[in-house]
C-alpha cells in the first residue's frame, strides 16, 4: 500500500510517498514543489498539478492524503492554497485514486500523540517512525509525510 501525502501550498507544495509493509511503514520518496514567489497564479498551479501528476505516474500510489489547511487570519491566502487543493482532487479523481484529508490537530495527534505540538516535534517523530537516517530537510516535505503517516495511523492501524 502506497500513500502519497501533501502539505498543499502555493509557493511551496511538500510531497512524501511512504509505503506499508506489514507491520512497518518506509519512506521511498518525499521532497517539495517550488514556485517562484513572482510567478503567475495560474502558473503556480499548473507547475504543481503537472509535478504531481508525474508524482502519481512514477510512483502509483493507492491514495493520496492531504492536510487540511488552517488559516486564522489570511483568509487570501486560505482561498489561493484552497485552489491547489482542488487542483490535486481533479488529479486524484482523474486517475480514481481515493483521496482523503485530515486536520493539522489529527495529523500531530497521530505522528506526535499530541495534537499541540511543535514542527520540531513532528520532525523528530517522522524521522523515528519511517528510520530516517535524519529530519526531512524541508518542513512541507515532513508534513507530507506525517499527513501520510497520520492517515495509515487512522484507516491501516498496524
Amino acid at each position: 500500500m502506497i500513500i502519497l501525502g501533501i502539505d498543499p501550498g502555493l509557493n511551496y507544495t511538500g510531497y512524501g510517498l511512504v509505503e506499508l509493509q506489514k507491520d512497518k511503514i518506509k519512506a521511498i520518496n518525499y521532497g517539495c514543489i517550488v514556485n517562484e514567489v513572482s510567478e503567475t497564479l495560474i502558473n503556480k498551479i499548473k507547475t504543481i498539478y503537472f509535478e504531481i501528476d508525474n508524482i502519481i505516474k512514477i510512483y502509483s500510489p493507492h491514495e493520496i492524503v492531504l492536510e487540511e489547511i488552517f488559516f486564522s487570519k489570511n483568509t487570501r491566502s486560505a482561498l489561493e492554497v484552497g485552489k491547489v487543493i482542488g487542483a490535486v482532487a481533479l488529479i486524484s479523481t482523474l486517475v480514481r485514486i481515493d483521496f482523503f484529508v485530515y486536520t493539522p490537530l489529527q495529523v500531530k495527534q497521530a505522528v506526535v500523540g499530541y495534537g499541540r505540538a511543535s514542527k520540531n516535534q513532528v520532525q523528530e517523530m517522522v524521522k523515528l517512525l519511517l528510520s530516517l537516517s535524519q529530519k526531512p530537510n524541508n518542513d512541507h516535505a515532513a508534513d507530507a509525510l506525517a499527513v501520510a503517516i497520520c492517515h495509515i495511523h487512522y484507516k491501516y492501524p498496524y
